[in-house]
C-alpha cells in the first residue's frame, strides 16, 4: 500500500496521486513548477481531459492482467501478492471511478474499487473481527473516500477525514502510476490505505508536512484501544529530485495492546537524464526505498532476542528500480528488485486457501485454512525478488506492459504445483487426509497488463 502528488488547483488541473497533495482554487499552488510525470508511484499525465468541468474532476482507472506462474499451481491461485490473484486467466484486477469535488474551500474525493483487489487487499485486515458490522464488506468497494476543508495559509493547508491512500512503500495503489506491476516486498507488504484524519501543510512551494491520526496499520477499525500516529514529509526542490519519509507508531497486534509497532519508510527518486523530444533515449531515472521497523512488548523484543522479553521481531527492507524511456517517452524499460527480512512475519502477506492463518469469517476462533502458514514470534522470513518489464505508452492514458518476475523466500511460501486449495484444486473437494498445501521457496512468472487512466 506504498505513495505522491500531482495536485494542481481544480479549475486548472486536478490530478491526485499516492501522496495526495491536491488543492483548491488558490493563487499559491504547491509543486506547481515541478514535473512529476516521470516519478514512480505518481500520475504520469500532464493534464486531465476533464479539467474544465466545474466543481468536479472525474477519474477512471482500469487494470486488466494475465499472469502465468511457472510453478503451475493446480488451483490457479497466486500467493504473496496484492496485485495478482489468479494464474493463467484474464482478470479484471481493478476498476476505479470517482473523482475530486471542490466548492469554494470545501473539498472531497471519492474513488470506488471493484475487481480482485477488492477482495485481495481487505482480507489482510484483522480489525473487522473486533466487534460487529462486517467492516471489510462495508468498505471493500471504496479505495478512497474523504472530505475536508482547504485553508489559504502559506501554500495551503488541507484538513481531511475518511479513507485515504497510504504513502508507505513508495508505490501507488493504482497500477497505472507504477514503474513495475508486481511490487517488491517493501511495497507489497506495507499498507495501502488508512482510515482517519490527516492534515496536509505546505509551508513552502516545494515542501509538504502531513501528520496522521488513524485507526491503525491498513485497518478499517482499531485492533486495540490505541490509535495509530504518523506523518509524511515530502521535499521536491527541482523536477529532477524527490525525497520523502513516512513514519508510523501504533498498536496493531489484535488482543495484545502492550505490543507497539514503529516503522520508518524513506525514498529518494532521481531523474538523471531528460530529453523529451529525443527519438532515442528520452529520459532516465531511478528510485530507491529503504524501510526499518520493529514491534516490541507483548512477548517480542524488537531487534534483539531476549530470554525474558521474547524473540526479535523487526522489519528491514529495501528496493531499487531504474527506468529508461525511449522515443519521446512512448516506450520504457524498467529493471529492479528488493529484499525483505521480517522475523515474526508480522508484515508478511499470508498465503490463502488451506494455508491461510487468517480467522475464518464464519468462526473467528478458527483459521480459514486447515494447515495454516505460521506467524509466531521467532518465525523467520527472508525474501528477495527482481523483475524487468517493457512498456508501450501510445498516449498518457494507456500502458501496455509485459513483465517477468522472479521471487524467493527462505521458507516454503509461494504456491507450488499442488496449489493451496485441495488435491483437485477446487474448493468444493473434500480434503484428502494426506494432502497438504504445496508451498515452495521460489516462483517465476510473467505478467501481461493493460493499464488505463482517464
Amino acid at each position: 500500500m506504498k505513495q505522491v502528488l500531482l495536485g494542481v488547483a481544480l479549475g486548472a488541473v486536478a490530478l491526485n496521486v499516492k501522496a495526495q497533495t491536491d488543492t483548491t482554487t488558490v493563487t499559491k499552488i504547491p509543486f506547481e513548477d515541478i514535473d512529476q510525470t516521470w516519478q514512480n508511484g505518481n500520475d504520469r499525465r500532464d493534464s486531465s481531459v476533464f479539467k474544465n468541468v466545474p466543481y468536479f474532476t472525474p477519474s477512471i482507472l482500469m487494470d486488466i492482467n494475465y499472469t502465468h506462474s511457472f510453478n503451475n499451481p493446480n488451483d490457479n491461485t497466486v500467493v504473496g501478492s496484492t496485485a495478482l490473484a489468479r494464474n493463467n486467466e484474464i482478470q479484471l484486477s481493478a476498476l476505479h471511478f470517482g473523482g475530486d469535488f471542490v466548492y469554494k474551500n470545501a473539498r472531497a474525493r471519492v474513488m470506488t474499487q471493484f475487481g480482485t483487489r477488492s477482495i485481495v487487499v481487505p482480507r489482510n485486515d484483522y480489525s473487522p473481527y473486533r466487534g460487529q458490522y462486517q467492516l471489510a464488506n462495508v468498505y471493500r468497494y471504496l479505495s478512497e473516500a474523504y472530505a475536508g476543508y482547504h485553508i489559504d495559509k502559506w501554500y495551503g493547508i488541507n484538513i481531511d477525514a475518511g479513507m485515504f491512500m497510504s504513502y508507505i512503500g513508495l508505490n501507488s495503489y493504482y497500477q497505472p502510476e507504477n514503474w513495475e506491476y508486481q511490487a517488491s516486498f517493501t511495497s507489497d507488504n506495507t499498507p495501502w490505505f488508512f482510515n482517519g484524519v490527516r492534515i496536509q501543510i505546505f509551508p513552502t512551494k516545494h515542501l509538504k508536512f502531513e501528520p496522521w491520526l488513524i485507526n491503525g496499520w491498513q485497518s478499517y477499525g482499531k485492533f486495540n484501544s490505541m490509535p495509530g500516529f504518523g506523518f509524511n514529509l515530502t521535499w521536491m526542490p527541482t523536477s529532477n529530485l524527490k525525497m520523502l519519509t513516512n513514519n508510523y507508531y501504533g498498536s496493531d497486534a489484535a488482543c495484545i495492546p502492550d505490543r507497539k509497532r514503529f516503522h520508518s519508510d524513506n525514498s529518494i527518486l532521481v531523474r538523471y537524464l531528460n530529453k523529451p523530444k529525443s527519438k532515442g533515449i528520452s529520459r532516465m531515472a531511478f528510485s530507491w526505498t529503504g524501510d526499518i521497523g520493529f514491534e516490541k512488548g507483548g512477548g517480542v523484543n524488537g531487534f534483539k532476542d531476549d530470554a525474558v522479553k521474547g524473540p526479535a521481531q523487526y522489519f528491514l527492507s529495501s528496493m531499487f528500480y531504474n527506468r529508461i524511456w525511449f522515443n519521446k517517452n512512448r516506450f520504457a524499460w524498467t529493471v529492479g528488485g528488493g529484499v525483505m527480512k521480517n522475523p515474526g512475519r508480522y508484515l508478511v502477506l499470508y498465503p490463502t486457501g488451506q494455508a491461510s492463518p487468517l480467522p475464518n469469517p464464519l468462526d473467528p476462533t478458527k483459521t480459514e485454512g486447515a494447515f495454516p502458514f505460521s506467524a509466531n514470534p521467532g518465525d523467520q522470513f527472508f525474501g528477495w525478488d527482481w523483475s524487468t518489464n517493457f512498456d508501450y505508452m501510445p498516449n498518457q492514458s494507456i500502458t501496455f506492459r509485459a513483465e517477468f518476475v522472479n521471487r524467493h523466500a527462505d521458507v516454503p511460501y509461494f504456491a507450488g504445483q499442488g496449489g493451496v486449495t485441495s488435491q483437485t484444486g477446487y474448493s468444493t473437494s473434500v480434503l484428502d487426509p494426506n494432502w497438504r498445501p504445496d508451498l515452495v521457496k521460489q516462483e517465476s512468472r510473467f505478467v501481461l497488463a493493460i493499464l488505463f487512466r482517464l
